[in-house]
């Protein structure tokens, strides 16, 4: 008998949701909110409301590109944090009712975790590789920068982390500096392309072990664009391309020489990415040309499974289900990851 899963997503300002059969996706619906775009980042209160009008839409157009109803629904799976509270709250109180309603399993999942269990989701029709344990995943998004071994589905070790910035929030924090439009790290990523990555040269830090700081790359640019500015006020905009370049570089360079020490230290040669960094196309062509000069395996997700999505919450919801790891009506929501 085949399990359906209902995945719903709303840790920031993506109202997803997603249905899964096992682990095949059926669908996958996003509803992205561009009211931010005003304001140079997501707006808290602004998000929460865009979600309650957005939730239900979102799940009825899921329900019906997976070809399913409500009723063969086995189970409900929605993210519990950590992200803002006043989103996660109307996706954690919709799935509450809506599993209460069906009389069906509730599931909480965690954010971070599902952005790794990603890499599990298979195609409608077909099948397609998957990493095999224990394998390192290098987590980057927006909030967070992490080095993890995983050695399970839900058995993962932080082998490192950021001490301050996360790699998403120096993409975006450059971009504004250089008054380019949120969400700024996919248009950096955009502007580089036609730029000389070898341009301008910006510090790496100094940090022990497997941890990662970024802000001092951020201020270090600051002062750079400051001090050429004052040069010749046009200084941004005639380089941009090539700052774009070179500041991805620099990024991309600080997480991989991390990511190799982790791979010298573990003997872990089964590398994957997952987090909304890893949508980067520099990211993306580095880790390949690793996976020839090092002999590593490397695992890259789709684009639509690297920024936030439901189809990562049904595939962790799906496994839970497995373990029946079910939730209560009076499971509460939580901001900061509780590693």
């Amino acid at each position: 008998m085949s399990t359906f899963i209902l995945g719903i997503e709303s840790s920031c300002d993506d109202t997803s949701a997603a249905v899964i059969n096992e682990t095949r996706i059926l669908s996958n619906i996003t509803a992205s909110q561009r009211v931010h775009e005003l304001y140079g980042g997501v707006v808290p209160e602004l998000a929460s409301r865009a979600h309650q009008q957005n939730i239900i839409p979102v799940i009825d157009q899921a329900l019906k590109h997976a070809n399913i109803n409500k009723n063969q629904l086995n189970a409900i799976a929605f993210t519990n944090g950590p992200g803002l509270l006043g989103s996660l709250l109307v996706g954690a109180s919709f799935a509450k009712s809506f599993a209460a309603g069906l009389n069906i399993p509730l599931i909480e999942t965690d954010h971070i975790n599902a952005h790794i269990l990603a890499h599990f989701i298979q195609p409608n029709n077909g099948t397609k590789e998957v990493p095999k344990f224990p394998f390192i995943c290098l987590l980057i998004s927006g909030g967070h920068t992490q080095i993890v071994l995983v050695k399970d589905y839900f058995s993962m070790e932080i082998l490192g982390k950021t001490i301050d910035d996360a790699a998403g929030e120096a993409f975006d924090k450059s971009a504004k500096i250089m008054g380019i439009p949120y969400p700024g790290g996919p248009l950096i990523d955009k502007f580089a392309l036609h730029g000389n990555s070898g341009k301008f040269s910006f510090p790496h830090p100094t940090v022990s072990g497997l941890d990662f700081s970024f802000s001092g790359l951020k201020t270090s640019i600051l002062y750079f664009l400051r001090d050429k500015s004052k040069e010749d006020v046009d200084f941004i905009e005639k380089n941009k391309f090539d700052l774009c370049a070179s500041i991805q570089k620099t990024i991309i360079d600080i997480l991989l020489i991390k990511l190799e020490k982790a791979v010298k230290q573990t003997g872990i040669n089964c590398i994957a990415i997952a987090g909304g960094v890893s949508a980067n196309s520099g990211l993306r062509k580095a880790l390949l040309l690793k996976q020839i000069e090092k002999n590593w395996k490397v695992f890259i997700p789709k684009l639509e499974y690297s920024t936030d999505n439901a189809a990562m919450i049904a595939i962790s919801g799906y496994f839970k289900y497995l373990k029946n790891e079910f939730s209560e009506q009076n499971i509460s929501p939580y901001s900061r990851s509780k590693k």
